[in-house]
């Protein structure tokens, strides 16, 4: 699929630099839903911190939030101000992300139009500052989601379709943005499952598939954005009981994913404690199954600390190389990697393992 998709798809990062790197062109990210388009703006925004950042909702405006009319008394005229949200009355560079543009009413796309011109872009009567960067975002046509765009506006932006991310690409976002080890060690197993996409099927979806799927517009399915929201609902599952569990997982990712994610909350209830495995790592006990291994390593991810690195060392160096490798991989990309690569058991299994990165 990678060489058949050259040049027709690019990932989320990739779109972030392009986006960057040309940003008197007008981007507009295409992709099915949950992918994780909104995201984008983080992106940018960390590269460019001094860039005010302004989240726009487009079909949830109405002309009155875009710009208003006012009156200039001495000239006997009127001007266009733009709403607040835009940020442009603070002086900096703004990074406006039109979010799902293409479902706007045509009164606020055509309102927002001057924002897309490549020469004096502007917002009523503002003009924008020059190091400003504009993208859109939007669904693509065959997820039926109603997105439409006339071809005026296509002439003006660059369409760019985003793939979906792999499970890789997504626990790399997911443990810097602490979602529930749980969810990450599930979605490492179900990954070809749970990051498909409908795009792959062209002639439909199995019946079975847990994903978002056009044909079943209505259904709970698994999505990156999905997924957060079921990590949220595991971190909070002391608070209810396990139908109501089950039944909110359900109601999030659908009802197949919901009872394969619970097998994993079962193998969280049953693992050694973190205090035992820090305390005693020569002597706790090694699962035996993949999930629970898998498991014990996201949870490290979200755990480790400088004085507990060793220890954790001691004990996952008992575990396959396999485990080892998916512990070692994910934490060198995480926000700790300071502490993995300033501990000297760490970086002493990296130079025996390098094959294994």
């Amino acid at each position: 699929m990678a060489t058949l998709n050259f040049g027709k798809t690019v990932s989320l990062k990739q779109a972030a630099k392009l986006i960057a790197a040309i940003f008197n062109n007008r981007i507009m990210l295409l992709s099915e839903p949950g992918v994780g388009k909104s995201s984008t703006m983080k992106a940018l925004g960390a590269m460019y911190p001094n860039h005010h950042l302004a989240y726009i909702d487009v079909p949830n405006m109405d002309l009155g939030d875009v710009c208003m009319p006012v009156i200039d008394h001495e000239t006997k005229t009127t001007r266009y101000y733009p709403n607040a949200r835009f940020g442009m009355h603070t002086g900096k560079p703004v990074i406006i992300m039109l979010d799902e543009f293409s479902k706007g009413s045509p009164p606020v796309i055509n309102m927002l139009h001057p924002l897309l011109e490549s020469h004096n872009p502007r917002l009523g009567d503002i003009p924008l500052h020059p190091e400003s960067i504009v993208f859109l975002t939007g669904n693509l046509s065959t997820d039926g989601v109603g997105d439409n765009i006339k071809a005026h506006t296509l002439n003006r932006i660059t369409k760019l379709v985003v793939r979906k991310p792999t499970f890789e690409e997504w626990a790399e976002w997911g443990i810097a943005n602490d979602i529930e080890p749980i969810v990450l060690a599930a979605a490492r197993e179900f990954a070809s499952d749970w990051f498909a996409s409908y795009l792959d099927y062209p002639e439909g979806l199995p019946k079975d598939a847990v994903v978002f799927n056009p044909r079943m517009p209505t259904q709970s399915y698994v999505s990156g954005r999905s997924l957060e929201r079921a990590s949220n609902i595991i971190k909070q599952r002391d608070k209810f009981d396990d139908n109501s569990l089950i039944a909110a997982l359900s109601g999030t990712i659908g009802e197949k994913a919901a009872l394969d994610l619970s097998a994993y909350i079962a193998f969280a209830d049953q693992l050694p404690t973190w205090e035992s495995i820090i305390k005693s790592p020569m002597t706790t006990p090694v699962p035996d199954g993949a999930g629970a291994c898998a498991l014990i390593a996201f949870n490290a991810i979200a755990k480790v600390e400088k004085d507990t690195m060793t220890p954790f060392m001691d004990y996952i160096c008992r575990f396959s190389p396999e485990f080892q490798a998916c512990f070692a991989i994910n934490i060198a990309k995480s926000s700790r990697q300071k502490i993995a690569f300033g501990n000297t058991a760490f970086s002493a299994w990296v130079a025996k393992n390098e094959d294994l990165l």
